[in-house]
């Protein structure tokens, strides 16, 4: 039996997953055209080349000289350079040869003549930190817009009484949601869906509350597995988050849809300074998205390792050499113990940069504002902060994840960390799937030895094709983007004065796959109880101009028996009971998208 969608749509109106096609139908499009996404199969490769443990160190030293206030003058000054090149080689934590020092000293020469030159062309200032890629940028919002965007909050939280506060579920008190897209999402069996091409606008998004048509719960088969060998479906056939809709036809970014959970009329000083973060997050989304969209570019590699050397190597030895077969001693035992001193003695010859720096190959020029102007982005936005207490004074950390369910179809996420005050450094880490075939492909090694890939990449033969590639601090005023091909997680940290209270603050966007429109809250009219009935008041005060919602008509005794009696919109209990159901779904998914994730491929080198 086929699943009906709610109302009509021709063949040319916009069709949209969920509404009026199953969840994983791709209306107008092809998987080819979607950018690759962890948790989809049919969207294009998300392994990438796997980085020697000295590239990675590379990248970390590159990352920690960048992180330096006024780097890109100061590399230029060989006192300095030479100091950190020095200090580089004589760590004990880090893998560096001067050869490599030199290279990263180089090759942040070059990037800072583009840093610098991007200061009076409108070039972004950005620092691609990890392949992926993931970009930071500690200059790209301005210490006014930071400093406006802390007090718009801060005002936001002040009107928000003590006893309600939305401390995230099982957080034990320390993350306070002020927007959170798993509050209020659409709820299939209970979200009204605006049919064809109705849409909301800020400007009545709330008086339409009620409007559209339940959408139904959608079987099982609708969302068809991604995850085969686990029977895990990559869709929810009952919650997705909304996103909001974004104009970028013009200069600056603007909202035509409401963000969920920020009400659009009281909190419009709030939806204009997303509108610039927004603004300020397209160039490194422009930067962390070009080599996705770019199928034929594949990522430089400082260091290439393509044949396992040793020095000595005492399995080139004479016979003669090294341990000697005793009298009367079994062949298979002697040559056992050969092998075991081979193992013992032998010293690999780790890599280095094969030639001096040059600049590396780009991918070709890609634009969100030139590519999809016409169509606009949808974005889901999300306030969270972490409040540290005497009583309470450490973040645990988080776990590997990537955003979302692909009802989302969430590519790239940017995370502006707006407010920081007295906790110990924070960091997120990332970690990539890697191509374990193509390493066996590209690399030269003696029969029957695997020693090498651990000691090379940092991986075990027969282990998870995953490799670390390290961590960026989220340091107050860093604006960080990265796609939804990496797994990332929030590194635990703590107060730094156990005295007193602490904080860190976060303003998110998650910018959905623009070759593909989801269901969004131009779709959804607002489902706030709570904003419904303050427009029926004022709907009441305007009543004798035959304006405002009826409701707002009704004798005040009866208006709490109609409150209570309605079962739409929802009230906040309702939400935050949804929105458990949400969280233990998606926390089963997690789970196994995890495992998932690691176990895509393992490394499984051929005797030869």
């Amino acid at each position: 039996m086929s699943t009906s969608f709610v109302g009509e749509n021709p063949s040319n109106a916009l069709k949209l997953p969920g509404r009026d096609c199953s969840l994983d139908s791709l209306p107008n499009t092809t998987s080819y055209d979607l950018f690759p996404n962890a948790l989809s199969k049919n969207s294009g490769s998300k392994e990438q080349k796997t980085l020697t443990l000295r590239e990675l160190s590379m990248l970390q030293l590159m990352n920690h000289i960048t992180d330096k206030v006024d780097w890109q003058r100061k590399i230029h000054q060989e006192e300095i350079a030479t100091k950190w090149q020095s200090e580089a080689c004589s760590t004990d934590d880090l893998d560096m040869s001067q050869r490599m020092a030199s290279y990263c000293i180089d090759e942040l020469r070059y990037k800072a003549s583009l840093y610098t030159a991007g200061a009076s062309s409108g070039a972004p200032q950005s620092i691609i930190v990890f392949p992926g890629d993931v970009v930071k940028s500690d200059i790209a919002v301005s210490s006014q817009m930071k400093l406006l965007l802390q007090r718009a909050v801060k005002t936001f939280e002040g009107a928000i009484p003590e006893s309600a506060r939305d401390w995230h579920p099982g957080s034990n008190g320390k993350v306070w949601d002020l927007v959170h897209p798993s509050l209020f999402p659409l709820v299939y069996g209970r979200s009204r869906v605006l049919s064809g091409e109705n849409t909301t606008s800020l400007s009545d998004c709330i008086e339409r509350c009620g409007e559209g048509v339940v959408l139904p719960i959608l079987p099982k088969k609708e969302a068809k597995y991604w995850f085969d060998f686990c029977g895990l479906s990559a869709y929810s056939n009952k919650f997705q988050w909304l996103p909001c809709e974004v104009d970028i036809s013009g200069e600056n970014a603007r909202f035509t849809s409401y963000i969920n959970n920020l009400h659009p009329k009281r909190e419009r000083a709030l939806y204009g300074l997303v509108e610039k973060l927004i603004d300020a997050s397209i160039p490194l989304w422009n930067r962390t998205l070009a080599p996705l969209a770019d199928r034929q570019y594949r990522q430089p590699e400082r260091i290439k390792y393509t044949r396992v050397e040793y020095d000595p190597d005492p399995a080139r030895a004479p016979e003669t050499e090294g341990r000697q077969q005793r009298e009367a001693e079994d062949e298979n035992d002697y040559w056992d113990r050969r092998q075991e001193w081979i193992e013992e003695t032998r010293k690999i010859i780790y890599p280095e940069p094969d030639a001096p720096f040059v600049p590396h190959a780009e991918p070709a020029k890609f634009d969100l504002r030139e590519r999809y102007s016409k169509s606009g982005l949808q974005i889901i936005v999300k306030l969270a902060n972490i409040q540290l207490t005497p009583e309470n004074p450490c973040y645990d950390g988080g776990s590997w994840h990537v955003e979302g369910q692909m009802n989302e179809r969430i590519i790239a996420t940017s995370l502006y960390y707006y407010s920081s005050d007295n906790i110990t450094t924070s960091t997120l880490s990332f970690r990539q799937q890697i191509d374990s075939q193509g390493l066996e492909l590209d690399v030269s090694y003696p029969q029957n030895d695997h020693e090498w890939l651990w000691d090379i990449f940092g991986c075990d033969q027969d282990g998870y094709a995953i490799q670390d590639l390290g961590c960026v601090e989220t340091r107050e005023g860093r604006l960080l983007t990265f796609p939804n091909t990496l797994q990332h997680r929030v590194v635990k940290f703590q107060l730094e004065d156990l005295t007193k209270p602490g904080h860190r603050k976060v303003l998110a966007l998650f910018l959905v796959d623009p070759n593909i429109k989801t269901i969004s809250t131009a779709h959804v009219p607002c489902q706030q109880q709570e904003w419904w009935w303050e427009a029926a008041m004022e709907g009441q005060n305007r009543s004798e101009r035959g304006h405002g919602p009826a409701v707002g008509k009704v004798p005040n005794e009866l208006q709490d028996h109609i409150l209570k009696n309605v079962d739409f919109p929802m009230t906040m209990e309702d939400a935050k009971n949804l929105r458990l159901e949400l969280m233990e779904e998606r926390k089963v998914y997690s789970k196994l998208a995890e495992s998932t994730f690691e176990g895509h491929d393992t490394f499984s080198l051929c005797e030869h």
